[in-house]
């Protein structure tokens, strides 16, 4: 098999896995290392040993290249593909089955690990109709956020990676920050450009009800936003820590959102589970819409949906509330970007 589609394969099932980014980029980076190189170079390097002088190839990186230019399947991604056969989530098979898209991802272009064309094609692989690229807005400098120039050209790029008829539509996108005082991390004209828009706070997460709820509801009632992200914060596990979820008027907050037409997020991070479950009930309640996203950092991490899809389910979230099962043209009227 092709060695770099061995190697990026490998990468694909370890970050669906969770496993440690140091492991991961052990393997991307051995398959940017043999990118420029044709595969009989390639080969022949593999079989004399030289391959091992190259940066960024490593004794394990190595002996997947050997295996895969010998025509194998190299015995390390043979071993991941029959532990990935097992799903992540146990539930939700409906919903899950029902999901046609991903409305929230992030590339290199922000804080994501991987380019934009390996994310799509990972996409692509797990069946998805399209996938939104929502890296970072500007005032989120911790995460290498968008200027407004920068995005502009992420909308060429994303524009020539639709030319090429892949399975998966890319959609324009962005998770814009909802500042303190309730605006959009970014230039309303361009905002109106983009197909799809999560707003969400990433600061001052401890603040008082009163001054979250009023933040949160400047959002959601701006005419660009299409999906509350991640509406707590909350972190419940993970290397970053826990995390308490912030204080708002749930009641209020989600009465906006269904009288918006405002999806709410159901984050599937394991380190998030946002919003948690009595939460969700209130937003049901309220009569809003869902949206099921990965908020994927990395390639892998697509995967996430079956997170998502389970505890849509558990929660008893009717799979037509759920934005991210429509096909693309209802998603995008729905939006009012077509």
């Amino acid at each position: 098999m092709d060695a770099v589609d061995a190697l990026n394969e490998i990468a694909f099932w370890l970050e669906r896995g969770r496993a440690a980014t140091f492991k991961v980029q052990a393997f991307r980076k051995a398959a940017a290392a043999i990118t420029a190189l044709d595969a009989g170079e390639v080969a022949a390097r593999a079989r004399t040993g030289r391959l091992k002088s190259m940066k960024g190839i490593g004794d394990r990186t190595f002996e997947v290249i050997r295996q895969a230019v010998d025509g194998q399947v190299p015995d390390y991604l043979a071993d991941l593909r029959g532990k990935g056969a097992e799903p992540l989530a146990s539930g939700g098979e409906e919903i899950r089955a029902a999901l046609r898209g991903d409305l929230h991802s992030h590339s290199e272009w922000s804080d994501g690990g991987s380019p934009i064309e390996l994310m799509v094609a990972a996409a692509e692989v797990l069946g998805r109709e399209y996938l939104a690229l929502t890296d970072h807005s500007p005032n989120l400098t911790i995460a290498n956020g968008l200027s407004a120039e920068r995005l502009r050209e992420q909308l060429d790029v994303v524009a020539g990676i639709n030319s090429n008829g892949g399975g998966t539509r890319l959609l324009t996108g962005i998770e814009v920050d909802i500042l303190e005082s309730g605006v959009l991390d970014q230039e309303p004209e361009l905002l109106d450009r983009l197909d799809i828009v999560v707003a969400s706070v990433h600061s001052k997460l401890r603040a008082d009800r009163k001054t979250m709820t009023a933040r949160m509801l400047g959002g959601i009632r701006d005419p660009q936003t299409n999906v509350l992200g991640h509406c707590t914060g909350r972190l419940v596990e993970g290397s970053r820590g826990t995390r308490p979820p912030s204080e708002f008027d749930a009641g209020e907050v989600f009465a906006a959102c269904a009288e918006h037409n405002v999806a709410v997020e159901i984050n599937s991070r394991p380190e998030r589970q946002d919003p948690p479950d009595a939460l969700i009930q209130l937003a049901l309640e309220a009569g809003c819409l869902f949206s099921i996203d990965s908020d994927a950092h990395a390639p892998g991490q697509l995967d996430f949906l079956q997170y998502g899809a389970e505890r849509a389910a558990r929660n008893h979230v009717p799979a037509d509330r759920i934005i991210t099962t429509w096909p693309v043209d209802k998603l995008l009227a729905w939006a009012g970007k077509e």
